[in-house]
């Protein structure tokens, strides 16, 4: 059977084209051009849909030829160019079948990979100092992710743990593909290994937990800011003299949802006042998110993972040198695996994922 893109399909891919198109001049703006970080959205707005738009591009141009050969057929004088037409119209419907396949998958994650920045939040869970360094050693794994990949990494809050490792961290990661790729760790990371404090040898069970927030544009998230209540205070906790005297943490306060956000990172006000505003847009983004899923179907398109921090999503066991991804029963090293290397994994999730939602379309 001839191999055609649905209607509902076509509309979309027409309307993604449209959008390639659009970003593109936008692109060409010198208004646009004077603003570097303007640039960055932009480019990496369009370059999520260039694979959508050159699979749709090269999908018309293999159905174009088929419609020539149909044509050579039936027009049925030219006993040659029927015969060829007859030996090639069978491959051009694989690579009809191929393309359309192809485009699929890259539609159902195309809106994943145009978000190109993100904030990860990591804290200590259940395991006392131990669940401390066990999350300062998730944040040096993402770091050097992030290294390998071509991301900004850049800190926006941090708080050391007692015997090393963090509390509490809140980092922006900035570049293509950080939404794809790094939402799927959101959850609980277990670990299972004896502690340096350990002096009988005994494996200990720690955890940490981590979520990511898309950090949202301006027009996708609803905040007044006249709801939010923001003052200005002392910095908190041990530094130099002048800690407790400047006034240069800010403290923000939701006041329709009661989510709070403090600051006090850097000396400077300026600083402070616009990371907190940042992690306040994305908490408050991801509270929108999470109501608007609640009143979709329970087959509403959610990518593996990308919820609640109480969901345990892998467990790193020192001993046998191994990770195991519980979503999909998959093994990693242990030791490449905090070195950085989580793309493996990484893929495997997405191609779980992309399955997944094929099937649901």
């Amino acid at each position: 059977m001839p191999v055609e893109l649905p209607a509902d399909l076509r509309r979309k891919l027409e309307e993604l084209r449209e959008q390639h198109e659009d970003l593109g001049r936008r692109l060409e703006d010198p208004a646009v051009l004077a603003d570097h970080r303007e640039v960055a959205r932009l480019a990496s707005k369009r370059k999520a849909l260039s694979s959508v738009v050159e699979g749709l591009v090269a999908f018309d141009a293999a159905a174009g030829e088929r419609t020539e050969y149909r044509a050579a057929i039936e027009a049925d004088d030219d006993s040659e160019l029927i015969a060829l037409a007859r030996e090639e119209l069978p491959a051009l419907e694989r690579r009809l079948a191929e393309l359309a396949a192809s485009i699929q998958s890259e539609l159902v994650s195309a809106d994943d990979r145009s978000v190109g920045s993100v904030i990860l939040e990591i804290r200590a869970g259940v395991g006392g100092d131990e669940a401390g360094l066990w999350a300062g050693d998730l944040l040096e794994m993402y770091r050097r992710y992030a290294a390998d990949r071509g991301w900004r990494f850049e800190t926006i809050s941090v708080s050391g743990g007692d015997a090393g490792g963090v509390k509490a961290a809140v980092v922006q990661v900035v570049g293509d593909g950080v939404w794809s790729d790094l939402g799927f760790e959101g959850g609980t990371h277990q670990v299972k290994r004896v502690p340096a404090t350990e002096t009988q040898g005994r494996v200990h069970t720690s955890t940490a937990t981590v979520a990511v927030l898309a950090e949202p544009e301006a027009v996708e998230i609803k905040l007044d800011p006249d709801e939010v209540k923001e003052s200005i205070t002392t910095a908190q906790g041990p530094g130099g003299q002048n800690v407790n005297k400047v006034a240069t943490a800010v403290h923000l306060i939701h006041e329709p949802t009661g989510i709070e956000v403090r600051m006090q990172e850097t000396k400077s006000q300026t600083q402070n006042r616009e990371r907190a505003w940042t992690l306040l847009r994305a908490r408050l983004f991801e509270r929108q998110k999470a109501e608007r899923d609640a009143a979709r179907s329970a087959t509403r398109n959610s990518m593996i993972g990308r919820g609640g921090r109480a969901e345990k999503i892998r467990t790193y066991r020192a001993k046998e040198n191994i990770a195991v991804d519980h979503r999909i029963g998959e093994s990693v090293n242990l030791g490449a695996l905090l070195g950085g290397g989580l793309q493996p994994l990484v893929d495997s999730l997405r191609r779980e994922e992309t399955a997944r939602r094929l099937a649901a379309l």
